[in-house]
């Protein structure tokens, strides 16, 4: 679960105490990390955008404006700087006329077989299911991260949810047999 700071410590931060900033990078950067790991697909591009995500945030902190919860801003620049990579990464594939490497074969245990359906998911999909499910985000903050209604939230969390049964139901059957 996400844990809010407490406002000194955010105030402190916007004022230019980098000791504030740092325990709020401490705070969050574990979480921002799983969060682009399981959105971007790759730990070491997780990494790198985790340090872009509090640089932007470093950089944009006088602009928060108390609108939302800080974690839930801190996780829209996280998400903004993953699609700017997915983006940058989708150009650079086309630029080079090369297909997207193929992803290792999950390990056979049932928590990576899990991760590798969820990964699965478009990242829309998997975006929403992971603020709400893994990070605890209510719909209406999560909606806020993603910028989009919370019946949009509520909706690609409800397809995920119906994506990833299916494929456990797939999964039972096949083991089955």
């Amino acid at each position: 679960m996400v844990q809010e700071p407490e406002p000194d410590v955010v105030r402190a931060a916007m004022a230019g105490d980098l000791a504030a900033f740092e325990w709020l990078v401490r705070c969050y950067q574990a979480h921002v990390w799983r969060f682009l790991r399981h959105l971007l697909g790759d730990g070491a591009l997780a990494e790198d955008v985790t340090q872009e995500t509090f640089l932007r945030v470093y950089q944009h902190l006088p602009t928060f404006a108390w609108r939302s919860k800080f974690s839930t801003w801190v996780f829209r620049v996280a998400r903004n700087a993953g699609i700017d990579a997915l983006r940058s990464r989708r150009r650079h594939d086309q630029l080079l006329h090369v297909l997207p490497r193929p992803q290792p074969e999950p390990a056979p245990d049932a928590r990576a077989e899990a991760w590798a359906a969820v990964a699965a998911l478009s990242p829309k999909l998997r975006e929403a299911l992971l603020l709400v499910e893994v990070f605890g985000f209510t719909y209406r903050e999560a909606a806020q991260v993603l910028r989009v209604p919370d019946g949009t939230v509520k909706s690609r969390v409800f397809h995920a949810r119906v994506r990833l049964a299916a494929w456990r139901d797939e999964e039972g059957r096949a083991g089955e047999v």
